[in-house]
């Protein structure tokens, strides 16, 4: 038992100019141009997104930078670098407390 395929005829308008057929397809094309123009929109949201993204990403890394030159400047004249220096021993010693003491505070019975 064979079956026969329907196929349904394409329409197709042609152009005075150059006496071709072309398909017609109007919702199809409308479709495709508001996709286009969709994606075109969407593209320039992202350029736009992506510059903001990368000038505030400059911005935040000069800041990070500027800030952690203070901190060095800070812990260079600080007294407590100065104390850690001339007393290692008793350093290690009062940080240890500090862990132990955390430790103690933090643990669950």
């Amino acid at each position: 038992m064979a079956t026969q395929a329907s196929a349904k005829p394409q329409t197709a308008k042609r152009t005075s100019a150059n006496s071709v057929a072309e398909p017609s397809h109007p919702v199809t094309d409308q479709l495709k141009e508001t996709l286009h123009a969709s994606v075109d929109k969407l593209a320039d949201s992202a350029g736009v997104a992506e510059e903001n993204i990368r000038r505030t990403a400059t911005s935040s890394a000069e800041n990070m930078s500027a800030r952690k030159r203070l901190a060095e400047q800070k812990w260079q004249a600080s007294k407590i670098r100065k104390y850690a220096i001339e007393n290692p021993v008793a350093t290690a010693g009062i940080a240890f407390a500090a862990g132990m003491l955390v430790t103690s505070l933090l643990r669950k019975k």
